[in-house]
């Protein structure tokens, strides 16, 4: 076995990684799918490996997803509610989103608050926006937590270039 992974260039390092990933995003999907019975329960997994593969900080960077994923959910169900979804209207919201996350002092949060706006807008859902917009923050408000966990408990050193 040793062989074959020193042939195929696999460190213990990658393995380990590529392990941890695979425990997190399967805790996610079971926890989104099969216990809280999430519609679009994809997003808490997807949420999962974005934060535990991220070259930043795991906790600076899940900090910036659910804060953008909290403005952007609230943003678009605010305008999904309150506004007929159109170009104009979907181009303005991306505009406030990064109006907002500036405002708040996250503007490290945009890309989440502009992508969490496109989806509650963009796709069809056959729920009330306020739901849908609920939704999004538990899905990848449980990716976040479980990545955190298990960034904590099963803490990976990388080895630095020598």
């Amino acid at each position: 076995m040793v062989n074959w992974s020193r042939r195929l260039g696999l460190s213990r390092e990658a393995f380990i990684i590529s392990a941890r990933t695979a425990v997190a995003a399967l805790v996610s999907l079971l926890l989104a799918r099969s216990l809280l019975k999430l519609p679009e329960f994809y997003w808490a997994p997807i949420s999962t490996i974005v934060i535990l593969l991220s070259t930043i900080d795991p906790l600076a960077l899940a900090w910036q997803r659910f804060a953008g994923t909290a403005i952007g959910a609230t943003l678009g169900v605010l305008i999904g509610t309150l506004v007929r979804p159109s170009w104009a209207v979907y181009g303005s919201g991306i505009l406030v989103c990064g109006i907002v996350c500036t405002v708040l002092r996250v503007g490290s949060a945009y890309r989440f608050a502009a992508i969490t706006l496109s989806i509650v807008l963009l796709i069809a859902h056959d729920r009330p926006p306020w739901i849908v917009g609920t939704h999004r923050c538990l899905e990848v408000s449980l990716g976040i937590a479980v990545a955190l966990v298990v960034a904590r408990v099963w803490h990976v050193p990388v080895r630095r270039a020598e």
